[in-house]
């Protein structure tokens, strides 16, 4: 079944961010959009690149009023190990989310569990808690942070003009579609 349009479920966990340990749960990220970006591990080869990309696209998902949060099955003490010692993940001030026990891996369906860890899950959560975007990739295949922002511009848009949706490449001020009868064929 899909996770498209179910509401995230119950979940505590501890993040590090901006040299601290924080709590972040389900109740945190209800009232704002927020991004979950799940990858293998930390100490690892294309995850610092996804996380330093996203980490320089940060202050444009926050115009948006959208929060990101990394989320691997590593501990929120191997977070800030690798914050500590990593050039890439120095640049990230959203959350890494800690999951050593893979509840949050399992919650979004991208726990592989022979290898307790999770595969590349993308997931756009808007303010009431449903998930709107779902992307899951094998692990050998990064991600790009402009293609994420285009996409959440999108979500939100959709979400604020009901009855209009996004064609493919849309971007912001770009013209939109309103599904009818008469575009039927014509497209």
């Amino acid at each position: 079944m899909s996770l498209i349009n179910t509401t995230i479920k119950p979940f505590k966990a501890t993040a590090y961010q901006n040299g601290k340990f924080i709590d972040v749960s389900d109740a945190t990220m209800k009232g704002k959009w927020s991004v979950v970006v799940f990858y293998p591990a930390d100490f690892t080869f294309v995850c610092p690149t996804e996380l330093e990309d996203l980490a320089d696209n940060y202050a444009e998902f926050q115009k948006l009023g959208v929060e990101v949060y990394g989320v691997s099955t590593d501990s929120h003490f191997a977070h800030k190990a690798w914050h500590d010692t990593s050039e890439a993940i120095k640049k990230v001030q959203y959350a890494l989310v800690g999951d050593p026990t893979a509840t949050l891996a399992r919650n979004f369906d991208v726990l592989i569990e022979e290898e307790g860890m999770a595969l590349r899950g993308t997931f756009v959560i808007n303010p009431e808690g449903q998930i709107k975007l779902c992307e899951i990739h094998d692990n050998g295949i990064g991600r790009d942070a402009s293609e994420l922002l285009r996409k959440v511009r999108a979500a939100k848009y959709v979400a604020e003009h009901p009855g209009q949706v996004c064609p493919a490449k849309w971007t912001e001020g770009a013209a939109t579609l309103t599904p009818s009868l008469d575009l039927v064929g014509k497209i």
